[in-house]
């Protein structure tokens, strides 16, 4: 994290200084991006780069925690729904609030990915983990599957879903809209598929039962 120093400078120049950062992770990744060329592109001496940030994974944390936290902004709180309906209806909106931040911040949709899996993302497991229960509470998630399970499985769909997206922005004839229904709808239409209670009447391995 951001050393003392750091906080003490004025709020713009910290904005600054981290959107300098962010574009620098989102264009180059966060394995490439070259600390040195941050820093001067931030207007900052070797010395005074070292009193703000402890290194350049510091600076990379503190880049993806604020990527999460505009995320898990844009998603908004869960709110338990009371029918399947309104369960469906909560996922869409915050779907769509989210996908209309990230078309309009391709630097945040270019670390998501990031920022979510790091060991302080748990707000955005959390997220689901509160969707699944609520979900499974009105029996639209089935709870023939284990429940740690259930949630991994999740995870690993909204993983992929990230970099599909990604590549649909960088896609230059294609490319990421978020006024495109079926941009939207793809992912939750996965969800469901992996949510629904399974069919009656089938095995697990998708064969019709004995009658």
């Amino acid at each position: 994290m951001p050393l003392p120093r750091f906080h003490r400078l004025p709020p713009e120049r910290r904005r600054e200084i981290l959107e300098t950062a962010r574009s620098h992770f989102a264009r180059d990744g966060p394995d490439n991006a070259s600390y040195n060329a941050i820093t001067a592109a931030a207007g900052l001496s070797k010395s005074a780069a070292y009193q703000y940030f402890d290194g350049r994974q510091d600076l990379l944390a503190a880049v993806l925690d604020g990527v999460r936290d505009r995320l898990t902004t844009a998603l908004g709180p869960w709110r338990d729904a009371g029918t399947a309906e309104e369960f469906w209806a909560g996922l869409r909106a915050g779907s769509r609030r989210l996908v209309r931040h990230l078309a309009a911040h391709p630097d945040d949709l270019a670390l998501a990915d990031a920022a979510v899996t790091r060991a302080a993302g748990q707000e955005w497991t959390g997220w689901f983990a509160t969707v699944l229960d609520n979900g499974r509470a009105l029996g639209v998630v089935r709870d023939d599957v284990d429940r740690r399970l259930m949630l991994s499985a999740t995870m690993a769909v909204m993983h992929t879903a990230d970099r599909w997206a990604l590549r649909r922005v960088t896609d230059p004839v294609g490319g990421f809209r978020a006024d495109d229904a079926d941009d939207t709808e793809q992912v939750w239409s996965l969800l469901a598929g992996l949510w629904g209670p399974r069919t009656a009447g089938r095995t697990a391995g998708g064969s019709e039962r004995d009658g």
